[in-house]
């Protein structure tokens, strides 16, 4: 294929792309959208292995260059909440040559979305304590220069497991009731569910409508399982550095055809 020709393949294929977001945008004008979208950013080291790219963290920057554009999308979908998951618990066990350069791309993607130019408010979850010291410092301090905002919230899921958040919900709970003189018994007696959401690393947000995965991949891998027990959940073959607006549209219009039964 010539130049000319490739050039003019591009420019129909563009059109035609054009066309199906646009198509997809009316779809869902009056459809049910979410408050609260979880997003699983998956298959950036395949991405960066399939390019040819000797560095994996060359996959991880692609991936971090799309997260503005994501949440550009959902702001205008009327997001309220957005959960990135950046980093695992799990993750944290990788070869120093891969971490401590993702690391570094984490925090540039977190003083990024903190920018005075930003609307975004930015809230951390994860076990901090469990982060490199300098690391969680410079994360957290972007994260409080948004506190004031009043834009879209985004929590940034970094050395996150759910099974270590709930843990970590449970031990303050104890504690707290511990520094209040409450015994064991008189705490079992009147435990139930919302005490240990209040001590969530999303407390005080609304449960995940929608989680979204990249990647292909059709598993929770441990991300926010006490808040989506009631959550939809959408799954995508495209690794996250090649996930476009078509795609994101496309799980907002099967959410909305979805019937939401709660339980019941």
């Amino acid at each position: 294929m010539g130049v000319r020709e490739t050039r003019l393949w591009k420019r129909a294929r563009d059109i035609v792309y054009k066309g199906y977001e646009w198509r997809l945008s009316r779809a869902i004008v009056g459809q049910q959208h979410p408050r609260h979208v979880g997003v699983m950013l998956d298959g950036n080291r395949r991405w960066a292995r399939e390019a040819g790219l000797e560095d994996v963290n060359d996959g991880h920057r692609a991936g971090a260059d799309r997260i503005a554009h994501l949440l550009n999308w959902c702001q205008d979908a009327g997001v309220e909440v957005a959960t990135l998951w950046l980093l695992s618990t799990d993750n944290l066990n990788r070869e120093e040559s891969e971490l401590k350069p993702l690391l570094e791309i984490i925090a540039g993607v977190v003083e990024e979305l903190a920018a005075p130019e930003t609307p975004w408010q930015v809230r951390i979850v994860g076990a901090l304590d469990k982060l490199p010291e300098d690391f969680a410092h410079r994360i957290s301090a972007a994260s409080v220069r948004t506190k004031n905002r009043t834009g879209m919230q985004v929590n940034i899921a970094v050395g996150y497991g759910g099974r270590q958040e709930i843990a970590d919900a449970v031990r303050k709970l104890l504690l707290k009731h511990a520094e209040e003189g409450t015994s064991i018994e008189e705490l079992a007696e009147v435990l139930d569910v919302d005490h240990i959401a209040e001590h969530l690393y999303t407390s005080g947000q609304p449960d995940p409508d929608l989680v979204i995965r990249t990647s292909g991949e059709q598993r929770l891998s441990g991300f926010l399982l006490w808040q989506s027990a009631h959550s939809e959940f959408w799954f995508c073959d495209a690794y996250w550095p090649d996930f476009r607006r078509v795609d994101f549209l496309r799980a907002l219009r099967e959410f909305g055809a979805r019937h939401r039964r709660f339980g019941n």
